[in-house]
């Protein structure tokens, strides 16, 4: 039992460790471009983080609580791999690298799997269920290039489309109202117009309030932003645009801090969801009569609610610490950002975290924000992004599994020897 409590300890202090290892994911561009001062948006990125409890469901957590075969590891499988994924988050901080805190839990939790009982332990691939995208581990290493290069693009072609609006022509306003109408229709095809679950006694406010729903809202937010200004754009003087960006960037900022939220803490609600599923199973735990919750059941989502409150409370709380490092290699030494490009750079990163949020897959949300700064670089033109340092970074991102799962199993190793 004492070992369970501390792995969720274990846990959660790499949930405050991921929030300021990542925090200048959110908030490197907003300060780059001094919307913000440091203090404020740590602040901003903070309230969003924990706002993305009553957002996102449990698809991602499902999926790193899937990571390995619970029927065939213990509790020491995963205290190991939180070990080393504290381990390596730490080293990475240190050293002012924006590597995937995502992919060092991955790493570490199949790492000592592996050390446990071999590699058939790990799931490495299922195929997709019900429109959703296979899982395992193999998919997440797949978008260890998928991630940045869908960020990349989705930025990109919003750069070209803001850049095409700014002049005084009407095609790039037709264009942008066929859009508008284009994704309206997306919308009703994609919305739940009447969830199973009602939350309240009012069906509308039911279908604003669902989860589901209120995740394609915060898109609409995000393009219809983008459109409305870019259909004023062009009759806009310089001053007032860099005015009406800088606040738009506010926006931006916080949806990816939410994406950002969602997307992290779920892979710490899945760890502590699968210690305490083996908890039970091992230690003939019963659900309701200990101190906490432990009705957890990985297969139909089930997760009492103290588990994801104490993981978004925590990784709000490691944002509000900062990582200033990071927020320097993030906002100024990859590419020069203005107030433009951080608001494109800013909103392709909250859509590409939506989307892989909502078809479970847990990605980074550094390699998501680093590959959509890169594409905003890019179309400056390519010398403007600085490649030295990102190939630095990429080869970060590519060491980054493996390295977590060696220093795992070497944890696993020295615990075994003391338990």
């Amino acid at each position: 039992m004492t070992l369970l409590i501390v792995i969720i300890v274990l846990a959660l202090i790499f949930d405050y460790i991921n929030g300021f290892h990542d925090a200048a994911n959110s908030i490197a561009t907003i300060v780059a471009t001094k919307v913000l001062l440091p203090f404020q948006a740590v602040v901003w990125a903070a309230f969003f983080n924990f706002l993305a409890y009553w957002v996102f469901g449990f698809g991602v957590a499902n999926t790193v609580a899937k990571t390995a075969k619970t029927e065939h590891i213990d509790l020491v499988v995963i205290l190991a791999g939180v070990i080393a994924a504290i381990i390596w988050n730490l080293f990475t901080w240190w050293k002012g690298i924006p590597s995937s805190s995502s992919h060092t839990l991955i790493g570490g939790f199949a790492g000592a799997a592996i050390a446990h009982a071999g590699f058939n332990v790990v799931n490495w691939y299922k195929p997709g269920e019900d429109g959703h995208l296979p899982t395992g581990v193999l998919i997440v290493i797949a978008f260890i290039a998928l991630a940045p290069l869908l960020g990349m693009v989705i930025s990109y072609f919003i750069s070209i489309w803001l850049l095409h609006s700014s002049k005084k022509s009407i095609y790039p306003k037709l264009f942008t109202i066929s859009l508008m109408l284009l994704v309206g229709w997306f919308f009703s095809t994609v919305l739940d117009f009447s969830p199973e679950k009602q939350r309240f006694s009012n069906k509308f406010l039911s279908f604003l309030a669902y989860p589901e729903n209120i995740k394609w809202f915060l898109v609409g937010i995000i393009f219809y932003s983008l459109a409305i200004f870019n259909l004023f754009f062009s009759s806009m003087p310089t001053a007032k645009a860099e005015k009406t960006l800088k606040k738009m960037q506010l926006l931006s900022s916080a949806s990816f801090s939410l994406g950002h939220g969602g997307n992290d803490s779920q892979k710490v609600m899945g760890i502590i969801a699968a210690a305490v599923t083996i908890a039970v199973r091992d230690y003939n735990l019963k659900l309701s009569d200990f101190w906490l919750d432990l009705n957890v059941d990985i297969d139909k989502s089930i997760m009492p609610g103290w588990i994801p409150l104490a993981c978004y409370t925590v990784i709000g709380l490691g944002t509000l610490s900062g990582g200033w490092k990071i927020v320097k290699t993030m906002g100024s030494k990859i590419t020069k950002v203005n107030a433009f490009e951080g608001v494109v750079a800013e909103s392709a990163g909250a859509l590409t975290l939506f989307t892989t949020e909502h078809f479970k897959v847990p990605v980074s949300t550094t390699h998501t924000i680093t590959g959509s700064i890169i594409g905003v670089g890019v179309t400056k033109r390519v010398s403007a992004v600085r490649w030295g340092v990102t190939v630095n970074l990429l080869w970060a991102w590519v060491l980054t599994i493996p390295v977590s799962a060696l220093i795992a199993m070497l944890v696993y190793y020295l615990v075994n020897l003391f338990i």
